[in-house]
């Protein structure tokens, strides 16, 4: 039920309508217009030192935060309904004024004492979810692997350990003993609920029979004894597939904890770590990698050994190509899922020696003292 979470003892003994002076039929405008008024009018900035407009302000804004909210209204107005019917109104504790609503003889009710989730929830139709342990979804579990680049781009299948609650290998989680099944209960129907008679009203209770599951297990399974799953040890194999992306998530569909009371047993996720390489990097399907060439080849042009994860390729450098261009090889980069491949993205860059000999360094300067334009002409300096 909507708001139930909001009531408090005070909607069975406060008339918020008559609070903001609206009728019970107002509109929520209305309810806003009515509210805004009286706060202005009540507002301790306009009464400073006036004790009784602080607490009609207090009193204003309380009932606004109820009937000002359309689901809190709903349940306000059904628990004013209720105490009218003879649950409430008189002493919260059941005193003199009667039982509730006055009736002679009237149920005594302390609504401090009473959970009125439960109360309400019963009186409506709905059920608390707490008192229900109605077969559920076992929780997902997560865990973690780590791959080379190479099985990461080839795709592996390997072994993943897991302690923990697992679905029963004998009754595969049902809870019955093999060649049984459990039966609806016969004293709920498989509601998990009965109603108990109150008098004036009845009440939504947990089945005694079935605790609350809707169903009896006439044979229990010899394993795990009716309960659907045992702690173990178990080991399940993780596919991965060709060209996982590092910090990739595979799920494993019914391969988490048991669900309780026969309920479906959750999902495994597997968070995958992928290592790097030496020579690649990786760009979505695309790998990377750094070509060192040296200035002869890059000034004059030249064919170059390139390798990728299957094969060495020949790159054609051409003449005057400056360091830190990128060559595209179609289809040698990671596998995608369409079943292609991306591409090898190979970045030319320039090798400066460090150290030169007698005769390279006569040979450089001589190309130097040739040149004849600055490359920071465009600076503005030679």
């Amino acid at each position: 039920m909507a708001a139930t979470d909001e009531i408090r003892r005070e909607w069975f003994e406060k008339d918020y309508y008559a609070v903001l002076g609206v009728p019970k039929n107002a509109t929520q405008p209305e309810i806003k217009k009515a509210y805004r008024k009286l706060a202005q009018q009540h507002h301790p900035d306009a009464n400073a030192g006036d004790p009784r407009a602080e607490e009609r302000f207090k009193e204003v804004s309380a009932a606004y935060d109820v009937i000002g909210d359309e689901e809190k209204r709903k349940a306000y107005d059904r628990a004013r309904e209720m105490g009218a019917a003879g649950f409430g109104g008189g002493s919260p504790n059941g005193g003199p004024g009667g039982g509730f609503g006055g009736y002679p003889g009237g149920v005594r009710f302390d609504t401090a004492d009473v959970d009125l989730e439960d109360l309400l929830g019963g009186m409506f139709g709905g059920a608390s979810s707490r008192r229900r342990t109605r077969p559920s979804r076992g929780a997902d579990l997560e865990t973690e692997v780590t791959l080379s680049f190479d099985d990461a781009i080839a795709g592996v299948t390997l072994p993943v350990t897991l302690t923990g609650p697992a679905p029963c290998t004998t009754c595969h989680g049902s809870g019955a003993a093999p060649g049984t099944q459990p039966i609806v209960c016969p004293t709920c129907s498989g509601s998990g609920q009965v109603a108990v008679n109150q008098g004036l009203f009845s009440m939504a209770q947990t089945c005694p029979q079935c605790r609350g599951t809707g169903r009896l297990i006439e044979t229990p399974c010899p394993t795990c004894h009716g309960s659907g799953a045992t702690r173990r040890k178990r080991t399940i194999q993780v596919k991965v597939p060709a060209g996982v992306k590092d910090g990739a998530r595979i799920k494993l569909a019914g391969k988490g904890e048991s669900g309780a009371s026969g309920g479906q047993p959750g999902d495994l996720f597997v968070r995958v770590h992928v290592r790097s390489h030496e020579l690649f990097g990786r760009r979505g399907n695309d790998l990377t990698i750094d070509v060192p060439v040296t200035f002869p080849e890059a000034a004059l042009g030249a064919h170059v050994q390139v390798p990728t994860l299957s094969e060495t390729v020949t790159l054609r450098v051409p003449a005057g190509t400056p360091s830190g261009k990128t060559f595209r090889v179609r289809g040698k980069g990671a596998p995608t899922k369409g079943g292609g491949h991306g591409d090898l993205l190979a970045t030319v860059v320039v090798e400066v020696p460090r150290k030169l000999s007698k005769e390279q360094k006569k040979l450089v300067e001589q190309l130097g003292e040739a040149t004849e334009s600055s490359p920071r002409a465009g600076l503005g300096v030679s």
